[in-house]
């Protein structure tokens, strides 16, 4: 079972995405709510993969991947954001972000998301 922790500020999404999750037998492990929250669930979890949003209040999920990649350079990350896609070359050729959900999201999606992922560890 693939494990992962979601961060995301506002806690509806959280909630519904966590459901969406579950409902494809993802094992939910930790739930946060800002960037620096992401940092410490990850660290105690070492999910198999963090979704985190981009846009939150104190420190965003930029200062979470910048971070969490810093003591984590393999950690498998998929970014939720309902940004329009300018910062996606930043997000993926300088943060190697593994994937980037837009909102709203879908279970395709979702489970898209996971299985590139996922897979980057076995092409590279």
């Amino acid at each position: 079972m693939v494990s992962c922790v979601v961060v995301d500020d506002d806690p509806d999404i959280v909630d519904l995405f966590c459901e969406l999750l579950e409902l494809s037998k993802v094992e939910i492990l930790g739930k946060g709510y800002d960037g620096s929250e992401a940092i410490k669930l990850y660290k105690e979890f070492k999910p198999d993969v963090l979704f985190v949003d981009l846009s939150m209040p104190n420190y965003d999920g930029i200062y979470a991947i910048k971070n969490i990649r810093k003591l984590y350079p393999n950690a498998k990350i998929i970014v939720l954001t309902g940004d329009s896609g300018n910062n996606e070359p930043y997000l993926r050729n300088t943060l190697n972000v593994d994937y980037i959900l837009h909102k709203p999201f879908n279970m395709h999606t979702i489970r898209e998301s996971i299985t590139v992922s996922l897979l980057k560890s076995f092409s590279a």
